[in-house]
Parts: C-alpha cells; sequence; structure tokens
C-alpha cells in the first residue's frame, strides 16, 4: 500500500520540481520531480535514503548531500527525472546505530562493516515503496542513478522496468 497524501511546486537551486508526500502505513517518502512521467521511459531515478549528517549538519564524512545535489542536476540538464527520498537513516538501522558505527568508519571500516562492527545490519534497507511511489506516477521506464545492486533488485522484483544504470560522479 502506497498513499499520495499531498503534492506540490517546490522551486530549488535546479531549477522548479513537483514534490509529493507519499505514506505507506509506517513512514513518509517524498518524490522529487520534474517532467511529466506518466508514461515515460528512461527516466532519470535517484532512490535516495536521508541522512541528518549530511542533508542537515553538513558533514565531511559522508557524500550524502552531494550525491543528491548531483542527482538533482542531472535531472534538471535532462529536463525529466525523479528523486525518491526514503526515510531510511543510518542505511535503514537509524540514527543510533549510525552514531555507533562512527568510531569504527574512523578506524578504516566501510561504513558497511561498520554498522556490523557495531552489531548492526550492513543494509536493512527496503526499497520497495520507491517501486510503488514509481508505478504511481505511471514512470513506464527508468535509468538509476546508483551503483547499489540491491536497490536495483528490488526495484526490478516490483515491476519496475530498469533501462540501465548511471553512476553519480562526484
Amino acid at each position: 500500500m502506497i498513499v499520495k497524501l499531498a503534492e506540490g511546486n517546490l522551486k530549488t537551486k535546479y531549477g522548479l520540481f513537483q514534490e509529493a508526500l507519499y505514506y505507506d502505513g509506517q513512514k513518509e517518502a517524498i518524490a522529487l520531480y520534474m517532467g511529466d512521467l506518466a508514461g515515460a521511459e528512461e527516466v532519470l531515478c535517484r532512490v535516495h535514503s536521508s541522512c541528518i549528517f549530511g542533508h542537515y549538519f553538513n558533514s565531511i564524512e559522508c557524500d550524502c548531500q552531494e550525491q543528491m545535489d548531483v542527482s538533482q542536476q542531472l535531472i534538471q540538464r535532462a529536463g525529466k527525472g525523479i528523486l525518491i527520498l526514503l526515510d531510511q537513516e543510518g542505511k535503514g538501522n537509524g540514527h543510533f546505530a549510525l552514531l555507533n558505527s562512527v568510531r569504527y568508519k574512523r578506524e578504516g571500516l566501510a561504513q558497511a562493516d561498520a554498522y556490523e562492527a557495531a552489531g548492526f545490519s550492513s543494509d536493512a534497507r527496503d526499497f520497495r515503496a520507491a517501486a510503488k511511489i514509481l508505478k504511481d506516477l505511471g514512470v513506464a521506464s527508468i535509468r538509476m542513478l546508483t551503483n547499489n545492486p540491491k536497490k536495483i533488485q528490488t526495484l526490478s522484483q516490483h515491476g519496475i522496468k530498469i533501462i540501465g544504470t548511471q553512476e553519480i560522479r562526484l
């Protein structure tokens, strides 16, 4: 189940986007998109998880904000695309897990390994809501802005046609 709660325009430094707020019965998700997506093919699509460190505190220890900025720039250049923001802080483990993993990351572990060292899942995110949002907006096929195979697999398993991927270069 996914329900669209509200929608409106949002002026950004990358142009005018449409915003749609969704609810899946447990969490909210936001679709930020540009252009007419109904029936559209090869739509640029970034599925992005919330990051308090990067999005709110301007941390230099993660690249979340840069990934979002580059995604919006690519969508602006293409004139069409969607960024889906999921409430999945700390790779779905929450902010507590993120705080507890920092010391391991600073010791040189990759973020996924740092979560495991702190006693959490390396990646507890769930991308099904993104598939439901894409279907609700009528997107025919996407080109994902990702290098994460789990995102690709989940969206494909839930009926989203993925034409290809494009890595975000920072």
